[in-house]
């Protein structure tokens, strides 16, 4: 029988060979392995002083290959979806859970690294490797070592059923966005639709086998429709689907509803917290990050909704008036608003996204990046057309430092069926010392953008640009790091409210002239951008900016105070709560029928919950860190390798405040991110 290629060694992935039916044997295998190992290394730990090299580095070796078998497997999961891959996907999730519960609550183990702290060995450690054995013996804690023998067992049970749950509201969001489209015979009711969007949608239907236009629910087919499509009905009944999906709402109504998950997944995660001491799961997710309270986190909140919500009721008032005035629209309803919005801001500013596309076609974007990134960074960029991997569409490069591999990423930028909404950063191989051969970092940067249609390439819009950037950022933090213990290396062991300082700080560069003539030119001409269109552009920036804030307010202190305040909501009290903070700080019309929560992945089905409020908690630190950029010149030599030697190659070494301060050279302020928002409060 032919070997596993999921337990075969190999530098990356071999995307070319796995099979659905590899994941399953694979995992089982290498977990039972695993517990073997563990078992021996902790009898060793009895009998002689643990040191790093005989507990902590055969642990890590342990969770790498682990990780090599499952990275692929998850990412495939989540790029290339099929009935087969989910379902042997889902049967590894208990077995992962389980492994991960046995391990955090492995008595036996904790005693090896208390051991390992308090014993000779410890003052032959580095400052990395104290710090990763500090954070272990706390995520022990976490995990419930302490606890008695029958709530070791619930806490398994919970964080068991909470993986499925994850994964299973996960499912329903994208079979949701994928069981609803509209196909229209012609062009009529599409008035407006700029004619990169008609060719999206011709392409749709096309892969369907269908004449004519195919709206869908993905971000590139529905946004468009919001933004342009002058047919009032049109763009209500594409706005229904969308703000229903997986809900007892809408064209799929109780189809695909989440309401059972969110409830049980809330209850759950109230109880665990108890079980391990904490008053509430916010204060359980605290434990990790920079903020010390939920009431300092409501408070930073607060704080900015105080100041940006009269401003947001002032934008939206304009709003309204030139609806009526000059659209002669009546009373605004919620799917009215991107619309009326688009037209006031090329009303106001002469400039549409649209304008913009021309000036950013994909293979110059990804190009200037590059070049952004070499002048920042002093690193060059090669493309490896021979690695595996996973859809024609991906390519895979290496980046170079004086000529020499320091990592590689994969790039996925397109959206397609069978592939989760969204952008997002996720590790494919972590930097880390395996005896003296030094493993590289390696990363999945994945986009959703339209794809390109026929010979021509795709055009981005500037807002596109910009989530390529903030994606890249999160990977310059995964591969530029110097750091070779596998905890603390790239993004691990970095406080979640500040994991997002690099890649907000990348953003910037997509709004400044030397950074967008690197990134920027006609996909005809070359030309760069026309100043006239930057001064716009520029001018635009801000543009309902305290609209765009107490939006992410809004969904940072809803997701906030139901982690803190409510214990097991029902579906009614989620949206009763979700209606409240909408009361207190949302300035724009909604829908009764909207069940944004249903469909909230970042919280129900990603690492943010009671943490969504990193988003702007970071931005504070990356418009400040942005700030020190302004005031040196934002390609200036010095300041970029002190942003890369304090931040980025430091990964979880250090607190991230610590590291802000060496940055800096001070404690972090405000007053940039405001200013940067044209937040008038400033």
């Amino acid at each position: 029988m032919s070997r596993n290629p999921l337990l075969e060694p190999h530098e990356l992935p071999p995307f070319d060979a796995i099979r659905p039916e590899h994941v399953v044997p694979a995992i089982e295998e290498l977990l039972a392995e695993n517990r073997t190992a563990i078992e021996a290394l902790v009898a060793r730990a009895g009998d002689e002083a643990p040191s790093w090299a005989s507990l902590a580095a055969p642990l890590e070796s342990l969770n790498d290959r682990l990780s090599r078998a499952w990275s692929p497997v998850s990412h495939l999961n989540g790029t290339m979806n099929s009935p087969e891959l989910r379902e042997a996907y889902q049967a590894c999730l208990g077995k992962l859970s389980e492994y991960s519960t046995w391990l955090g609550q492995h008595e036996g183990l904790f005693r090896a690294w208390q051991a390992l702290k308090e014993g000779p060995a410890w003052a032959a450690l580095d400052d990395a490797q104290r710090r990763a054995v500090d954070n272990t013996l706390r995520d022990f804690r976490l995990a419930g070592v302490d606890l008695p023998a029958e709530k070791k067992q619930r806490y398994g049970e919970i964080k068991a059923r909470l993986s499925e749950l994850g994964n299973t509201f996960s499912n329903q969001l994208l079979d949701a966005t994928q069981g609803w489209h509209l196909d229209l015979a012609d062009e009529t009711r599409l008035a407006g639709l700029p004619e990169s969007a008609l060719a999206a949608l011709r392409a749709n239907a096309e892969a369907k086998g269908q004449a004519g236009y195919r709206i869908t629910l993905d971000f590139p087919s529905f946004f468009p429709v919001m933004t342009y499509a002058e047919d009032r009905e049109l763009r209500r009944e594409v706005y229904t689907a969308f703000v229903t999906r997986a809900s007892d709402q809408g064209p799929l109504a109780d189809q695909y509803d989440n309401a059972p998950v969110m409830e049980e997944t809330l209850a759950l995660r109230r109880e665990l917290a108890e079980l391990l001491g904490f008053a509430t799961y916010a204060d359980y997710s605290l434990a990790t990050k920079m903020a010390e309270s939920p009431a300092q986190v409501l408070e930073f909140l607060e704080d900015l909704a105080r100041r940006a919500v009269p401003q947001a009721k002032e934008e939206f008032a304009e709003l309204e008036a030139y609806a009526r005035d000059e659209l002669a629209m009546g009373e605004l309803a919620p799917w009215d608003v991107g619309f009326a919005s688009e037209k006031l801001r090329e009303a106001r500013h002469a400039i549409s996204q649209e304008q913009l596309r021309p000036y950013f076609p994909a293979p110059r974007v990804v190009d200037g990046l590059f070049q952004v990134v070499e002048r920042l960074f002093g690193v060059t960029f090669a493309e490896d057309d021979q690695a595996p991997r996973y859809h024609k569409d991906v390519r895979f490069f290496r980046i170079l430092e004086q000529g020499e591999p320091i990592a590689g990423f994969y790039l996925d930028l397109y959206a397609r069926e069978g592939k989760r909404g969204g952008a997002w950063m996720d590790e494919c191989r972590v930097r880390r010392l395996e005896g003296e051969a030094l493993q590289l970092p390696v990363a999945y940067l994945t986009c959703n953008f339209t794809r390109p249609v026929g010979d021509k390439p795709a055009l981005l819009t500037h807002d596109e640009v910009t989530t390529l950037f903030h994606e890249f950022g999160h990977g310059l933090h995964h591969m530029l790091t110097r750091q070779t213990v596998a905890d603390i290396s790239g993004i691990n062991g970095v406080a979640w409210d500040a994991v997002e300082l690099p890649s907000q700080f990348m953003e910037n560069y997509c709004w400044e002239r030397e950074g967008l003539d690197l990134i920027a030119g006609h996909v005809e001409s070359g030309e760069p951008l026309p100043a006239e269109l930057l001064a716009k552009l520029q001018a635009a920036k801000n543009f309902q900016s305290a609209m765009g804030m107490v939006r992410q307010l809004e969904f940072s202190i809803f997701d906030l105070r139901l982690h803190h305040q409510l214990a097991a909501p029902s579906a009614a009290e989620i949206q009763a709560l979700l209606d409240a903070v909408r009361d207190a700080v949302s300035v724009v019309p909604r829908a009764e029928f909207n069940r944004f929560q249903n469909g909230f992945g970042h919280i129900f089905a990603g690492g943010y919950a009671a943490g969504y409020y990193s988003y702007k908690w970071a931005e504070v630190l990356s418009a400040d860190a942005w700030s020190a950029f302004e005031e040196a010149g934002i390609f200036d030599p010095e300041t970029g390798r002190r942003f890369r030697t304090e931040i980025l190659e430091q990964g979880g070494a250090r607190d991230a405040a610590e590291l802000f301060r060496a940055f800096r050279g001070r404690e972090p302020s405000v007053e940039p991110l405001l200013r940067h928002s044209g937040i008038r409060a400033a």
